[in-house]
């Protein structure tokens, strides 16, 4: 089995108060408290298990599942305190 690779390119970012444009790739993922699919932006992967996403214009921890080929994103209790630093590794994330 391959994990697929998609091809990071920049996104432009949409909230309600400012545009900003970020470098990710969007991808549909299984959002925790909704436990249904909606597509996020994957902003920062270090392996399955230390994975940045943002969705709804705020960032939180996620992981990839291998046996199902999708993303798991915690909006629950995965919020990020620092939105600009991945928690497992300390890389800033623009």
């Amino acid at each position: 089995m391959s994990i697929e690779k998609y091809e990071r390119k920049e996104v432009k970012v949409i909230s309600n108060t400012k545009e900003t444009t970020t470098h990710g790739f969007i991808v549909s993922a299984m959002i925790h408290s909704l436990k249904t699919f909606d597509e996020v932006i994957i902003l920062h992967e270090n392996g399955v298990n230390d994975v940045v996403a943002e969705y709804k214009g705020k960032r939180y921890t996620a992981i990839f599942n291998g046996f199902v080929g999708s993303y798991y994103v915690d909006d629950v209790y995965g919020q990020l305190p620092d939105q600009h630093r991945c928690p497992q590794c300390g890389d800033y994330i623009p």
